[in-house]
């Protein structure tokens, strides 16, 4: 990254986003800050948990927030920060259960915080799978939903990633000019 930018990597579930995510940091020419936001509530994710943290550099911060603010964000002048991941930020949230608005809130401000900050987040996109069958289900993917295209209209740029391929998107805007619409 030679210019300063923020930016999401969405994907499915082993798509190759925090393995990118941390390729990045590899590459960064300074400071890195991980944030983490899962817990070890299980033997798997203590097990997962354990192998994220053996790819990781030992010399970069990491901060093991389950629910980070845009308040907990370290200001490292000239430093990249990395956030994986929102899908986990969203589940804790939900299971806190500040409210629906409050969870999209509040990764919303993360966002912003982010902006204009050398960053990653990492994020799932879970709306292209299978309908969820139960009332909590389609609520967390819906929450998911909306916290992402937040993320998306405040970072820099969007990157879907499937099979460790990433693709930019974009916001659409040229298609709305085609078709003589704009927002």
């Amino acid at each position: 990254m030679t210019e300063t930018r923020s930016i999401l990597l969405l994907g499915g579930v082993r798509s190759g986003k925090s393995s990118l995510a941390v390729t990045i940091g590899r590459g960064w020419d300074g400071p890195v800050t991980f944030v983490a936001t899962a817990q070890a509530i299980d033997d798997d994710m203590t097990a997962r948990i354990d192998r994220h943290r053996r790819e990781r550099p030992e010399h970069w911060t990491v901060l093991e927030y389950p629910m980070p603010s845009a308040d907990d964000l370290p200001g490292t002048a000239g430093g990249l920060i990395i956030v994986d991941c929102i899908t986990v930020l969203v589940a804790n949230l939900l299971f806190a259960d500040p409210g629906d608005d409050a969870i999209v809130e509040h990764v919303s401000r993360l966002g912003e915080a982010l902006a204009d900050r050398a960053a990653v987040v990492v994020t799932n996109e879970v709306g292209m799978g299978v309908h969820p069958p139960t009332e909590l289900g389609r609520r967390y993917r819906d929450l998911l939903g909306a916290a992402n295209r937040a993320l998306a209209a405040s970072l820099d740029d969007t990157y879907l990633v499937m099979a460790g391929r990433a693709v930019r998107l974009d916001d659409g805007d040229d298609i709305l000019h085609a078709m003589g619409v704009s927002r």
